[in-house]
């Protein structure tokens, strides 16, 4: 079949969204954690601030926490995308392809959203 001639090609894109989406999740849970470490410590002698975010971004401006929040949910949609895209490429027929082919359109469109 000539269907089978693209099985190399999806294989490696695979292996590319896998290793682009798990950098996307390090980077993305990096900045969180370093935000929570870095967060404003709330106790009975503190009053908030006037702009309170309940997680604080030491880096960047007001619109990082929402970029940061998007790419992990980005990264953590994509990863599923690469998952129903092995089992498309395990099976290889027209019953696995819509999952594939939806879930890769709704990481894309979350990726992009995620880049602003």
């Amino acid at each position: 079949m000539a269907g089978e001639q693209m099985k190399p090609v999806a294989g490696l894109l695979l292996v590319l969204n896998f290793c682009m989406f798990g950098v996307v999740l390090g980077i993305g849970a990096w900045s969180i954690n370093k935000a929570i470490n870095n967060g404003f410590i709330i106790g009975p002698g503190f009053e908030l601030p006037a702009h309170f975010s309940p997680i604080y971004f030491p880096m960047g401006n007001r619109a990082t926490g929402f970029f940061v929040v998007f790419s992990l949910i980005a990264g953590v949609v994509g990863m599923a995308s690469v998952f129903t895209g092995l089992n498309h490429l395990r099976f290889w027929d027209i019953d696995s392809l819509p999952a594939a082919s939806s879930a890769a359109f709704i990481a894309w469109s979350l990726t992009a959203l995620a880049m602003g």
